[in-house]
């Protein structure tokens, strides 16, 4: 999950001809991007960050293995290797370096590069360090690696885009306290210089104000920059909308559904649903609640909420989920199977849980939104909903920091939440499943669904996507009819660019591809 902060601005003056259309800044080195957004950032060290502005930067700094195309995120395509593949029991994947890559400094990209990368993302035991859980690296040749894990791992190609997992040059690593162990000291280089094969180097940085980059001469990869020079600015919302209307951004990520309506003035204005699923949770524990881990109450919630209303909430671009995974995801399910409201079949299950009269506590965030949507906004909205079906809910607000730890201990009668991909497989949503991190946190103990845990441990190793689509799809249909997750809504994600860009793409793992941002 990620939370955005808010940020002061540092301005630059556009000299261009200005107004809304411009596609570049000029600051006496060539054309400029400059990308207004609300920092999440805490350091430019592939190995160390995890947060939503760091995989911006990463991704223009750094090559990693697989890439995606764009905001297709269901199948991972060539990037410092041309070609891979895996071997039939799914443990072993075996990947081919790009012949003629080379790092910023003109030297080539091996495999001992790849190896030292990656071994040091184990290493640190940093945020990322996750994503390689079970994985041992190793090459066969100068340009040929190995990744090999425990058990089949089908997820791993789809986890290898990830910026954080970008491949260092090792020599020049090595040089500056850069190591495949715990004691590694080079994340201080990292914040001012960069040490990759991206489309562009770093040439400031600092986690309040804004990040500069400058195009690599030496870059060898297909997506070659149009921009000389990219700016990344921490900026509020609000000022974010008028620097793009006056042509001293071109582009803006963080605008609502609300500040991007009518904006007009020849921008661009790129509306569709992020990858965040928002979700209702009820608590399966009796000792927390009887009344949420009732199934047939449960059931009443599910028919009573009106998911149509609630997307009218969310604006222009949201979309209902069919299950916890994401619409545009592997094994999602189709959009025809998507709960819709059944009020009469919500009182008549409410009926039938032989609770009278029925009183929740619903918790949640107080400060809290997702893709500018707020979580006080729906819970008003569910709680007016679920009183027609005979639910009084009653709305128990309180600071990120304490529900959060209410949530993560499984002590909300019900909660409303959401689930930022780790990676855009859909193995990241087995953590829903009885016994595993979310599961719990709905008092969803182990052995709670022998049937569900032995289809979830099967898909986590199955092998073929058309074997696994099928599987998740069976995994949330079951989920849907007695799970104690319910999926509402994924919010609409709202750019705002220039009306002469090209290329300005959501991506769910790395928001923008800055590298392939040109003009028409």
């Amino acid at each position: 999950m990620s939370l955005f902060s808010a940020a002061a601005l540092v301005a630059l003056s556009a000299c261009s001809s200005g107004g809304a259309s411009s596609s570049s800044t000029s600051t006496g080195g060539g054309k400029t991007l400059v990308v207004d957004t609300s920092f999440n950032l805490k350091t430019a060290d592939p190995g160390r960050e995890f947060e939503p502005t760091g995989q911006i930067v990463d991704k223009a700094l750094y090559e990693t293995l697989l890439t995606f195309h764009g905001d297709d995120v269901t199948k991972p395509v060539p990037g410092l290797a041309s070609s891979y593949e895996e071997s039939t029991d799914g443990k072993t994947l075996t990947l081919h370096l790009r012949s003629g890559a080379k790092f910023s400094d003109g030297t080539e990209v091996t495999a001992d590069d790849v190896v030292f990368s990656l071994n040091r993302v184990i290493a640190l035991k940093g945020n990322p360090s996750f994503l390689l859980d079970g994985v041992t690296v190793g090459k066969t040749d100068a340009s040929t690696i190995t990744l090999v894990s425990k058990q089949a791992n089908p997820a791993l190609p789809f986890i290898l885009p990830n910026p954080a997992l970008g491949i260092l040059n090792s020599k020049v690593m090595q040089a500056h306290g850069g190591s495949a162990t715990a004691g590694d000291s080079a994340e201080s280089y990292l914040n001012t210089e960069s040490a990759g094969s991206g489309p562009y180097l770093l040439t400031s940085f600092n986690t309040n104000t804004q990040v500069v980059l400058k195009k690599n001469p030496a870059y060898t990869g297909p997506q070659k920059p149009a921009y000389d020079k990219v700016v990344i600015r921490n900026v509020q919302a609000p000022t974010q909308k008028l620097n793009v209307q006056r042509g001293d951004s071109q582009i803006a990520l963080d605008l609502t559904a609300d500040q991007v309506q009518g904006i007009g003035g020849g921008l661009q204005v790129l509306s569709g649903a992020s990858s965040d699923v928002i979700f209702l949770l009820l608590n399966q524990d009796s000792a927390v609640s009887g009344t949420t881990s009732n199934p047939k109450f449960a059931e009443a919630v599910r028919k009573g909420v009106d998911y149509a209303g609630l997307l009218q909430i969310a604006g222009k671009g949201s979309v209902q989920p069919a299950g916890v995974i994401p619409s545009s995801f592997l094994g999602a399910l189709p959009a025809s199977q998507a709960t819709a409201r059944d009020l009469a079949g919500a009182k008549s299950a409410l009926a039938a849980s032989g609770i009278a009269n029925p009183t929740v506590t619903l918790g949640y965030a107080s400060d809290l939104t997702v893709d500018g949507l707020s979580l006080q906004t729906l819970a008003e909205r569910i709680q007016a909903q679920l009183k027609e079906v005979g639910i009084t809910v009653n709305l128990a607000p309180a600071p990120t920091t304490t529900e959060l730890d209410n949530y993560r201990n499984g002590k909300e009668q019900s909660g409303l939440w959401y689930w930022g991909p780790d990676y855009p497989d859909p193995s990241d949503y087995l953590a829903f499943l009885p016994g595993n991190l979310v599961g719990l946190r709905a008092g969803w103990k182990a052995g709670a669904d022998p049937a569900l845990t032995a289809a979830g441990n099967t898909a986590a190793v199955t092998i073929g996507n058309d074997a696994r689509k099928t599987l998740f799809e069976q995994i949330q249909t079951q989920m849907n009819a007695t799970g104690p997750f319910i999926p509402l809504l994924q919010p609409s994600r709202n750019t705002v660019a220039a009306g002469s860009l090209s290329g300005v793409v959501y991506n769910p793992v790395w928001t923008l591809d800055v590298a392939a941002v040109g003009t028409k």
